[in-house]
């Protein structure tokens, strides 16, 4: 049984490997033409398709508009019950059917027609009613399922999928699209949390901030380290422009030295000091902090003037790893 189960696997696997291989060789004018259309759609790109057909479909329009191309499903029978109204002029229908004969189309194509909506297929049948309406066909045909009984779809479906990631990578590259334009389709994620938050969204503001002003003592200095557990506290000046930093460190060291607390916070704190800006994107600032084995530090604006901290927990939190 065992031995059995792992041949019928394996076989489906070897046939729909191979015809797959055969794919890049179908990337012709037809596929061309579409790509083209679609990246120059000054509307959607609406995606419909029966049975396995669709399923491949709803992926294959999750993947343009999370690439940069407006799309989403319309199932052919909803269409047919009013969502046909959702399509217009300027939009592109791309249908999938491997036969390129699904009912739905005698009903369906004679109404793009009236709309002028640009028809794209995705097919195995060049001559089929589809593939004869279409502006550009996209050619997935095979020589055969993997389906021992050459009725369920397998290949043809792999083939889909496949060609359907070709369409929206080659569009996505044309159009320039970057990890910053993905990260803004996917804002929940990891992705989205690296590459669109900024300091200033993950920084600790108001009461939360340490500081002390450059005129005071290394006892108030200290008393702030403790208030806010950052283990930096800034120094301003009359400005509130950072002028130093007094970190768990330099107290040690001061009091070590045989500084005394009641000495001018001026002699004992790093001047100068690291400071990152409040519009740095927040996976450079991390790294910055990291690299430079250091926890927290003040968040300056363009003036650097102070307005926040930031250490590497609230990174964390964040879900910047």
């Amino acid at each position: 049984m065992s031995d059995s189960l792992l041949t019928a696997a394996k076989n489906t696997l070897l046939l729909e490997l191979h015809e797959a291989s055969k794919l890049p060789e179908r990337l012709d004018d037809g596929f061309l033409k579409a790509a083209k259309a679609v990246l120059h759609c000054n509307g959607k790109v609406i995606v419909s398709g029966m049975g396995k057909s669709g399923h491949i479909g709803r992926k294959l329009a999750a993947t343009l508009a999370s690439t940069g191309t407006p799309a989403f499903f319309v199932h052919p029978a909803e269409a047919l019950h009013g969502d046909l109204g959702m399509i217009e002029s300027r939009d592109i229908l791309l249908f999938i059917s491997y036969s390129g004969t699904a009912k739905e189309l005698d009903f369906i194509l004679p109404r793009l027609a009236e709309k002028q909506v640009l028809l794209l297929a995705i097919t195995g049948k060049n001559t089929s009613p589809l593939a004869q309406a279409a502006h550009a066909v996209i050619d997935i045909s095979i020589e055969r399922e993997a389906c021992p009984m050459h009725l369920a779809p397998t290949s043809s479906t792999v083939n889909t999928l496949m060609m359907g990631d070709a369409l929206a990578m080659a569009v996505m590259q044309a159009r320039g699209f970057n990890e910053e334009d993905f990260a803004r389709s996917h804002p929940a994620g990891a992705l989205g949390a690296r590459l669109l938050n900024r300091v200033h969204h993950l920084m600790r503001q108001g009461e939360n901030v340490p500081q002390v002003a450059d005129s005071t003592t290394v006892m108030d200095a200290m008393l702030e380290l403790s208030r806010t557990g950052l283990g930096m506290v800034p120094v301003v000046n009359i400005n509130t422009e950072v002028s130093g930093v007094f970190t768990d460190g330099d107290l040690r060291r001061w009091l070590v030295g045989g500084g005394k607390l009641e000495d001018s916070i001026t002699q004992a704190m790093t001047h100068g000091g690291f400071t990152l800006n409040a519009d740095s994107r927040a996976v450079e600032a991390k790294e910055q902090l990291m690299n430079r084995r250091i926890s927290a530090a003040p968040v300056t604006d363009s003036s650097h003037k102070l307005v926040g901290a930031i250490n590497l927990q609230d990174f964390w939190q964040a879900g910047i790893l």
